[in-house]
């Protein structure tokens, strides 16, 4: 499959071979559907935490004796029908992270991708080196190129495109390396470099 290229002035500047096969049928749904759900997953911090009975301040006296005093017989203050006692079953430090393989991540990574460049969701820019971290420049840019609403730029490191864009809402700026599924579903519109798209092609053809 071919997309076209543009440079930062929107201007045409021909076009590039992706690297990666296209997926064509339904292939790869499952992938993607797991790994989304474990990226989900792993954000999560499952810190939410309950004291028990064992862990909550209270004495370890007896309230009162046992028989003769017609209440209920008690054994301790902690005890979680207490007010300020511990709690029974309650929330524990947890982890929920998920285990998803290699070849399924690298799956669901080209279905993303194959189904937003059939879109016609994915630009690319042949070189996106911006010669000062001004904003105005960089949204500058997004008009010229025509990408509105919530973005993904793909590209290599950058220091004035990372200033620039930083208090841009709904941009973020990711590396090919560092890109996942999650990232290719979520905004309106994708813009790759040129050496970005190889990166990732790369990434996807790997045995």
């Amino acid at each position: 499959m071919k997309i076209s290229i543009v440079d930062i002035k929107g201007s045409a500047q021909g076009e590039v071979e992706v690297a990666f096969p296209i997926i064509e049928d339904e292939k790869g749904e499952q992938a993607v559907h797991d790994t989304v759900v474990a990226y989900s997953a792993a954000q999560r911090s499952g810190t939410a935490c309950a004291k028990t009975r064992g862990e909550v301040a209270a004495s370890k006296k007896k309230p009162w004796r046992q028989k003769g005093t017609g209440r209920a017989r008690a054994g301790s203050t902690a005890s979680p029908i207490w007010v300020g006692g511990g709690v029974a079953h309650g929330p524990r430090p947890r982890d929920f992270t998920k285990k998803v393989n290699k070849p399924t991540r690298r799956l669901a990574l080209r279905k993303a991708l194959s189904e937003r460049l059939k879109a016609g969701d994915v630009v690319v820019v042949d070189d996106f080196r911006m010669e000062s971290s001004r904003t105005k420049e960089f949204l500058a840019v997004l008009d010229a190129i025509k990408v509105y609403g919530s973005i993904l730029v793909v590209t290599e490191r950058n220091e004035n495109l990372t200033l620039a864009s930083r208090n841009v809402q709904d941009v973020e700026l990711i590396t090919g390396g560092d890109l996942n599924t999650y990232q290719v579903l979520k905004p309106d519109k994708l813009v790759f470099t040129r050496s970005a798209l190889e990166a990732v092609g790369q990434r996807l053809t790997k045995n």
